[in-house]
């Protein structure tokens, strides 16, 4: 039996709480750039892009707190920080990589659509 996305309320509130902290754009793409190995803080703000360092940290600890992301931090001078996976994100990387690739497939489609209902106005 599949767990209810509403509650005995008829609202979506765990959902919707678990969705926006994991689904949002940032979540998604440190995920897919952890799906192909373990990253340091700077390899995964060059992958990801236009991202600042304040927001690359912040999503990093939220990832860890929810149980998608292990930080390991391995004694040297300076220190040096892993991030990788959990097994709970390798579960996640599968929804996530998925959704990334169907929005590089579509994207075309998506700014014609975007296009077309501008021009309407």
């Amino acid at each position: 039996m599949k767990p209810a996305i509403h509650d005995e309320t008829g609202t979506c509130k765990v959902a919707s709480e678990i969705l926006a902290r994991v689904g949002d754009k940032w979540s998604i793409l440190v995920v897919v750039c952890l799906s192909e190995q373990d990253q340091r803080f700077n390899e995964l703000r060059r992958f990801i892009g236009n991202i600042s360092q304040k927001m690359l940290t912040s999503t990093l600890r939220n990832l860890e707190r929810d149980g998608f992301v292990n930080r390991s931090v391995i004694p040297s001078s300076p220190p040096k920080v892993t991030y990788s996976l959990t097994s709970l994100g390798r579960e996640f990387e599968t929804t996530a990589t998925g959704l990334a690739r169907w929005a590089a497939e579509h994207s075309e489609r998506i700014q014609e659509a975007q296009r077309a209902f501008d021009n309407r106005r």
